[in-house]
């Protein structure tokens, strides 16, 4: 693949090394470090004059710091005469502050949105955003791919009553994507009603469809300090549920997330690696990894050489 350069944030090695490897290129020359008064300083250590340039970066860890990690780099091959900048953010940070929830409430999703276009992104590919919605806060082109057919694919081989399960979103924001799951498996789906609070805290939840005597699978598109998925785990077995497993694309698991897992009913927490989950695997034997890269990778193929990408909103490339 000629005129193409992908280059790695430092918040996700390994996920921009498996994205370089299925695609056959190595990984740009960059040296991403913290003067001592902790400003980020990028070093891009090759010509990007006239190429098609790749950012991969997810927002995770020091969200803050890789975020403008991104930005300089972005910025950094603009301003060498890279010919079109896109960045590849596994996971978009600030996504949940998508809309005025209350009273002088920030909108920091269309801020990230307008940073990454001033500092000259020209396009943007991500996964399962928060709210579809996001993409109308960039004027440049977003492409916001899918883990369900990944999920899909995970479910068929990993769960072999999937035949007679019920797909489960734990709040009602999530019902959309649910109801895509079931359908494309030809199974019902049930939804839990939550009301929260405050934020990151879950008060009540009521459980609206079926779930007795079924394998129970809730699907979300992020779990943070898994407060809610841990509620309705307790409220799908006290339905009759007979095993629990949930499917997460961005397992971001703060705070007391890994303890609240390990104390909850799941048969399994699944995730994808748009996040690192090395570290949290060692101390939770109940995560499992679904590998994305490749629908990365298939993406980045695809916008290199203009041809469409709504294929991979239905299959999982090979």
């Amino acid at each position: 693949m000629p005129n193409i350069k992908i280059f790695s944030g430092s918040s996700h090695q390994d996920l921009s090394q498996k994205v370089a490897d299925r695609l056959g290129l190595e990984l740009g020359k960059v040296v991403t470090k913290k003067f001592s008064n902790q400003e980020t300083c990028v070093e891009i250590g090759e010509s990007v004059r006239g190429e098609d340039v790749y950012i991969v970066q997810s927002g995770c860890g020091e969200i803050n710091d890789n975020l403008m990690e991104l930005l300089i780099m972005i910025n950094a091959c603009k301003i060498a005469s890279a010919s079109r900048v896109t960045a590849v953010i596994p996971c978009f940070p600030y996504a949940r502050q998508d809309k005025k929830d209350k009273s002088r409430a920030p909108i920091s999703a269309k801020l990230v949105a307008n940073m990454l276009s001033v500092s000259g992104a020209d396009h943007i590919i991500t996964m399962d955003l928060h709210a579809s919605q996001i993409q109308g806060f960039f004027d440049i082109p977003v492409d916001n791919l899918y883990a369900e057919p990944a999920v899909l694919k995970w479910i068929k081989e990993n769960i072999p009553e999937w035949k007679n399960c019920t797909i489960v979103s734990p709040d009602a924001g999530g019902a959309k994507r649910v109801t895509s799951i079931a359908d494309r498996l030809n199974v019902d789906f049930a939804l839990i009603h939550k009301e929260r609070k405050k934020a990151n805290e879950v008060d009540r939840m009521v459980l609206v469809g079926d779930v007795k005597d079924r394998v129970a699978i809730l699907v979300d598109d992020m779990a943070d300090t898994c407060g809610t998925v841990c509620h309705a785990v307790d409220k799908l077995i006290s339905a009759g549920a007979v095993k629990v497993y949930a499917i997460l694309t961005h397992g971001i698991f703060s705070g007391p997330a890994i303890s609240r897992i390990n104390n909850a009913c799941f048969e399994a927490v699944v995730v994808t690696n748009t996040i690192p989950q090395e570290e949290k695997m060692k101390h939770c034997p109940k995560i499992q990894v679904i590998d994305i890269s490749m629908i990365l990778a298939e993406a980045i193929r695809r916008t290199h050489n203009g041809e469409s990408v709504s294929y991979l909103f239905s299959h999982v490339p090979l």
